[in-house]
């Protein structure tokens, strides 16, 4: 970008609103730096980065930007292995806290997460957080100069032992210089320091009467500063502590700059971050010091400013002005009488561009466009060198010519009265030459002037539009307000007729007006006749305007009103149905609890009723238990068998059953023989061997009842709709049919609902004899509304 252009347009002064603005050197070096950029894409970044620093700052505050320093040294010095001093260990910690803060300020408002800052956060949580070293160098130094005794516990020990010894001195030195013998050696009963080490003042003819070492000696010579030799030996203890503490307080500082040196990339790093994000966030508050607004960007050199203001102005003062150029035309033709704002409209213009290409806001109404330019040329304000003996005019042209030398098509050109400082005639000629030639090169050009030949250049040509600043005659002052599309009328004949000026003189001056020139200003004066009808016809539609919409929001408002009335009707039905609801829910849940009482008491009462049917079946099973005892015991073979030996069949004589022999008999002459599925204990007296057709009838007997069990008995027991101590019994029942019958695998069918039924069974299969395992069925199984069991 044209450096005299940037001096011109006074983009430093806005450069320095903007380093006044960052909180740290690193900061304001990136502000001083900042320069227009060419590309869009890169503009475009720089405005969001701007933006989004806006919004937080809006959102959240001002972030904690502060005590960030310039520690590139000390890194360096830290990772060739140089120990740093205090100072440059606390300017670390500071930088190190400064963007644990940083984090901790973005992350904290819930308010606002749901907010998108997709540059700042990327830059502010990529922040390296090292707070074990930040704490350490904080516990460990005071100030520049104090180290904390808290920085080591050798450290702490020294200094103890250091304050015992200096209090051992002062002591002895005490008990010296009170003492009544030395009173009168001693010019003063003071103590004092020479050399890092305690004396007295001794006078000088007493120096033989007072044993120690002299190290000083007054500007008189009377006094001289000896050391007793009681203490001798005690300063020196003092003097090596102080060397221990030293080295100790040395060892510290080198660990911490160890600690700093280890991780020296990554706070470089962190540098570098918190000096971008100081800048990106001084141009926030730039802009809301001055209510910028983030432009729409385009490349195609539209540029559309709403409600301006010019940012160097006081905004108490500064007239709003909006202006376009490069949709229907490329080149703005701006007339009107001096002071009325032409050259402020010019610099706003530029400066605006300036400041868009450089990441900034622009204090305009939303919705303003800016183009991005590869280059902006401005010849404004008086150029004259007495250096160069250059003329008004030669000084403007030198500079012109320069510009059309390096323009290009995508250029932005702002002319101050062009043309002017020579013979009118030929500079109007010359003007429309210069504009015509930037007209047919289609590059964005905005001219002031006072030539009524360029206004009807402007009139006649196609691609180039008059536009006017407002002036008022009869307060014979400009409002600054910019009329584009209406050229400027020159308005002196009627400004001197009100500042006084005779008629005579006027009329005569008429006159030597040519024909053309007259009928001229008579048009503008039309014009600007039918421009000031149609203003306040406008004026008027406004008017109307805003009754229709005061009475449309009235409308709306009622509206409204209805809608939340009936809101709120609706509400209030819904809340009453609401409570019946609830009420009913009440009433029904306490008749739930009712009827699960009453449920409880018959089931109580059932369960009584079982547990005597089972009281009584065990007195008849006792009893008949005794009967069989007693057969059992009273039936004996009349000749027990010798010699029995294991897997012999044999006849139970009190069963009349046939078995096997699976235990010889003891001492005693008890055995075990298998009947079938079961194993019965018997004594020898009360068995047999059997016949071969009697065993032979019974296996078959046996085998017989097995295949018929095995045909009638299912793989599977449905127990849904069962109490559970019905389906205990029919579940027992079965796993007996099921172990006789050989059945592996069976399933128990209990369905989900409660879960009740579901836990009763699986305590049951726990204790179970004839169950090896079980499980709840697969997907395919039915899941837990099925239990898989493995028979024995």
């Amino acid at each position: 970008m044209n450096e005299k252009t940037l001096k011109v347009l006074e983009f430093n002064k806005i450069i320095q609103m903007l380093s006044d603005r960052t909180e740290s050197n690193l900061g304001r070096e990136l502000a001083i730096q900042l320069k227009p950029k060419t590309d869009i894409n890169e503009v475009e970044i720089s405005q969001i980065e701007t933006h989004e620093a806006v919004n937080i700052i809006i959102k959240r505050g001002r972030p904690p930007m502060g005590r960030i320093h310039d520690i590139s040294h000390e890194l360096k010095r830290a990772e060739i292995g140089s120990t740093l001093m205090p100072i440059n260990l606390l300017n670390i910690a500071d930088s190190l806290r400064a963007a644990r803060r940083l984090i901790s300020y973005f992350k904290q408002d819930k308010q606002d997460k749901d907010s998108k800052y997709e540059i700042l956060e990327q830059m502010i949580l990529g922040l390296n957080i090292y707070k074990d070293i930040e704490d350490t160098i904080f516990n460990a130094i005071i100030s520049e100069e104090e180290i904390s005794d808290n920085a080591s516990s050798k450290l702490k020990n020294i200094r103890r032992q250091i304050d015992t010894k200096n209090a051992s001195i002062r002591s002895k030195l005490n008990s010296i210089i009170n003492s009544s013998t030395n009173k009168k050696y001693l010019q003063d009963s003071i103590i004092t320091i020479r050399q890092d080490r305690f004396v007295v003042p001794v006078k000088l003819e007493y120096k033989s009467n007072f044993p120690g070492l002299v190290h000083d000696q007054s500007s008189s010579g009377a006094t001289l500063f000896v050391e007793p030799m009681a203490i001798v030996q005690l300063n020196n203890d003092l003097k090596e502590l102080r060397l221990q503490e030293k080295a100790e307080i040395e060892r510290i500082l080198a660990e911490l700059t160890a600690m700093v040196a280890e991780v020296s990339a990554d706070i470089r790093y962190n540098q570098e971050i918190l000096a971008k994000l100081d800048f990106i966030f001084a141009k926030g508050k730039l802009s809301l010091t001055m209510n910028g607004t983030k432009p729409l960007l385009n490349k195609e050199g539209f540029i559309m400013i709403k409600e301006g203001r010019h940012p160097l102005l006081n905004t108490n003062e500064v007239v709003p002005t909006t202006i376009h150029i490069g949709d229907s035309f490329t080149t703005l033709v701006i007339t009107g009488p001096n002071t009325g704002g032409k050259t402020v409209t010019l610099k706003t213009v530029g400066l605006f561009t300036l400041m868009c290409q450089a990441g900034l806001q622009i204090p305009a109404s939303y919705g303003s466009k800016m183009a991005v330019f590869n280059n902006l040329f401005a010849d404004i304000g008086d150029e004259q060198s007495i250096e160069q003996s250059l003329s008004t005019f030669s000084s403007h042209m030198t500079n012109i010519v320069n510009i059309l030398k390096n323009i290009d098509e995508n250029s932005l050109v702002l002319f101050d009265e062009l043309g002017a400082g020579t013979d009118p005639t030929e500079g109007a000629a010359l003007a429309m030459s210069i504009l015509n030639y930037l007209y047919n090169k289609k590059i964005r050009t905005i001219a002031t002037t006072h030539y009524s030949e360029l206004k009807i250049y402007a009139l006649t040509t196609e691609g180039i539009e008059n536009s006017s600043v407002e002036f008022d005659v009869e307060t014979l002052s400009p409002t600054y307000k910019l009329l584009i599309g209406v050229p400027g009328k020159s308005n002196a004949f009627e400004i001197s007729k009100r500042l006084g000026l005779q008629d005579f003189i006027i009329d005569n001056a008429r006159e030597l007006l040519t024909k053309e020139n007259i009928e001229f200003e008579d048009v503008l004066a039309s014009i600007e006749k039918d421009r000031r009808i149609s203003e306040e016809n406008r004026t008027e539609s406004e008017k109307l305007k805003q009754e229709v919409d005061k009475l449309k929001s009235e409308l709306t408002k009622k509206k409204n009103e209805i809608e939340n009335m009936k809101k709120k009707i609706l509400t209030k039905a819904k809340e009453e149905a609401r409570n019946i609801i609830k009420e009913a829910k009440e009433e029904s849940e306490e008749i739930v609890k009712e009827l699960q009482g009453i449920s409880n008491e018959i089931e109580k009462e059932r369960k009584k009723k079982i547990q005597e049917a089972k009281d009584r079946l065990k007195d008849k099973l006792s009893s008949i238990e005794d009967d069989l005892t007693e057969n059992i015991l009273t039936k004996k073979s009349k000749k027990p068998p010798v010699n029995v030996k294991k897997g012999e069949t044999v006849k139970l004589l009190n069963l009349n059953q046939i078995g096997t022999v699976i235990s010889s008999p003891d001492s005693d002459g008890n055995l075990v023989v298998q009947v079938g599925i079961m194993k019965v204990n018997a004594h020898i007296s009360i068995i047999e061997r059997a016949k071969d057709n009697q065993y032979s009838a019974t296996t078959a007997k046996t085998k017989s009842m097995i295949k018929s069990k095995s045909r009638l008995v299912k793989s599977e027991i449905d127990l849904r709709g069962k109490m559970l101590e019905e389906a205990v019994l029919d579940v027992d029942k079965y796993l007996d049919n099921a172990y006789i019958a050989g059945l592996g695998q069976v399933h128990i069918i209990h369905g989900k609902g409660t879960g009740v039924l579901r836990e009763g069974i699986k305590q049951l299969l726990k204790t179970h004899r004839h169950v090896n395992s079980f499980r709840l069925g697969n997907h395919n199984e039915g899941g837990s509304g099925v239990t898989v069991v493995e028979i024995k």
